[in-house]
């Protein structure tokens, strides 16, 4: 069965259940996503915001529901998850570096490992991206003498190492020191510019405002509200939501 390819990601009906169907982490989503769109997914701590995102890289497998990506069924166990994945990069909120890797190598590996480049042309492409974060002079360094907001810059030029379609950000910057968000999400920001699809859950409500293309409210495993930033920051119709935005703005 395919969807209309319009359409990055369509999510029907999309549940996640854990301990035999006691805990509801995912309670039937539905979530269109179409290409060069930037979704911005905000709510409380437990709403379910990083199992959507997970279940979109296959990261977590859902109980039951639909995922089409560019209109083929991707929870069929047919799919090759490893070749999915190259199509949807996903940026956590740790890094995920190689610690016993240089930036370089830690940059090139998956290219010529899954994408078969040679290690020039693995190098150029990384060398051109660490120039674009302003971080060139530091390929050859480790993780471990990088600061917190080098290292997510580091994170997010190696998932783009792998041209992929939709880049996922599981909360980026909340493992950040304050002074270190902003080179982050100025990253982001000139990767939204790209046309880029990107689907983010964070708590930067600045962020959601100015980059997001539209705003999806979690709670309780439900999309409870979605629209346009000024529409679901200024004229939120659902009481929760409203509750939210009290404490967070």
């Amino acid at each position: 069965m395919n969807e209309a390819r319009d359409s990055v990601f369509v999510v029907k009906d999309l549940q996640k259940t854990y301990n035999g169907g006691k805990i509801v982490a995912l309670d039937h989503v539905d979530l269109t996503i179409d290409k060069g769109e930037v979704v911005v997914i905000i709510g409380p701590s437990g709403s379910g915001k990083s199992t959507l995102l997970r279940s979109l890289n296959l990261m977590e497998f859902p109980t039951g529901g639909q995922i089409f990506f560019d209109g083929e069924q991707v929870l069929d166990r047919h799919v090759d998850v490893n070749r999915y994945r190259q199509k949807v990069g996903m940026v956590f909120q740790h890094f995920n570096l190689f610690n016993q890797l240089t930036v370089l190598k830690n940059m090139t590996l998956a290219p010529q490992k899954v994408l078969k480049k040679s290690k020039e042309e693995a190098e150029a492409r990384a060398m051109q991206l660490l120039e674009r974060v302003g971080l060139a002079d530091r390929a050859g360094a480790y993780p471990a003498q990088l600061s917190g907001g080098q290292k997510q810059r580091v994170a997010i030029v190696r998932a783009l190492c792998m041209d992929p379609e939709v880049m996922l950000f599981d909360e980026p910057t909340s493992a950040l020191d304050p002074e270190m968000v902003g080179e982050v999400l100025d990253v982001m920001k000139e990767l939204a510019g790209t046309g880029m699809t990107m689907v983010v859950v964070t708590h930067e409500m600045g962020f959601a405002r100015e980059v997001g293309d539209r705003v999806v409210f979690m709670a309780d495993g439900q999309i409870l509200e979605q629209g346009t930033p000024r529409e679901v920051f200024e004229h939120p119709k659902n009481e929760r939501l409203s509750q939210f935005l009290a404490k967070i703005l």
